[in-house]
């Protein structure tokens, strides 16, 4: 089978993108991984440091692998939103197929040098790990927002992303276009797919759309088409498990069995999954 990088090739010389979809648990990770196999495309799975705790880091690792080997199916994990290189090191110790150091909160010096720590580390270990990093602000939260937060306007420079990339020797790297984490009820801002075109020149590694959630489908498409190789959506998915478990737990509030009472989370979350993957791969 390809390696991921040769998928995200593959996706950019498609203009097509790869889904990245985070999960918090078994029925998330099989509403995703059950409609990757039906459109039969690649799928990224993503573990926030929150979620990677609840789950396990080397569980995670390997539900991913226990699904690629019995189904034959192109899915790769993520360590998503990493925040220090301790937490980057222990999931390329862990075997994850990517990591992002998150330093979009430090200054531009600080961000490149953990940045490049990370990806030093991730090649001294065989370079299996592909390292993602990111500038620009894009949020945090994968929640509903009452309104855009403070910087949302502050997007990535193009000159700034080439000195990144070039100093800290990336695989993939995140920009802030308009893009924001989270649902804000007003409506996401526009994503600038002008600027990611000169991004994408500038940096010269493929594109990482963080905060898909709420993102128009036209929007997505120019995205795609501008250069975006991997589009991340979280909030979306957490909604729709949330409103289906409400329901389920209303409908049948004297059952027991946990397998009954999730399952219809599981299908939305897969309902939810599907439009995106057909979105992003152009099918249908």
């Amino acid at each position: 089978m390809k390696t991921l990088r040769e998928y995200i090739q593959e996706a950019e010389e498609k203009k097509v993108a790869i889904g990245h979809f985070n999960v918090a648990n078994l029925e998330m990770l099989w509403g995703v991984f059950n409609v990757a196999r039906e459109v039969n495309v690649p799928v990224i799975i993503g573990v926030s440091e929150g979620e990677r705790d609840f789950v396990g880091l080397r569980q995670a690792v390997a539900l991913i692998q226990s699904l690629y080997e019995e189904f034959n199916h192109p899915v790769f994990l993520n360590a998503d939103h990493s925040y220090s290189f301790e937490r980057v090191k222990e999931a390329i110790d862990a075997g994850f197929d990517m990591a992002i150091f998150d330093g979009a909160k430090l200054s531009f010096e600080e961000n490149i040098k953990i940045t490049k720590q990370c990806v030093e580390y991730a090649r001294e270990k065989g370079g299996k790990t592909l390292i993602e990093g990111e500038l620009g602000y894009i949020g945090e939260g994968s929640n509903l927002k009452e309104k855009l937060p403070e910087g949302a306007e502050l997007k990535t420079k193009p000159e700034e992303a080439e000195k990144f990339a070039n100093e800290t020797g990336v695989d993939l790297f995140a920009p802030s276009v308009g893009n924001i984490h989270g649902i804000v009820k007003g409506g996401n801002p526009y994503i600038d797919a002008e600027l990611v075109k000169e991004i994408r020149k500038s940096a010269g590694v493929p594109l990482v759309l963080h905060g898909g959630s709420g993102i128009t489908d036209v929007d997505f498409t120019k995205a795609i088409e501008a250069g975006i190789s991997i589009i991340h959506i979280s909030t979306e998915l957490r909604l729709a498990y949330q409103k289906a478990l409400k329901f389920s737990l209303q409908e049948a509030p004297e059952e027991l069995a946990p397998y009954k009472i999730l399952k219809p989370a599981m299908l939305a979350v897969q309902k939810a999954v599907e439009n995106r993957l057909k979105l992003f791969n152009r099918v249908g």
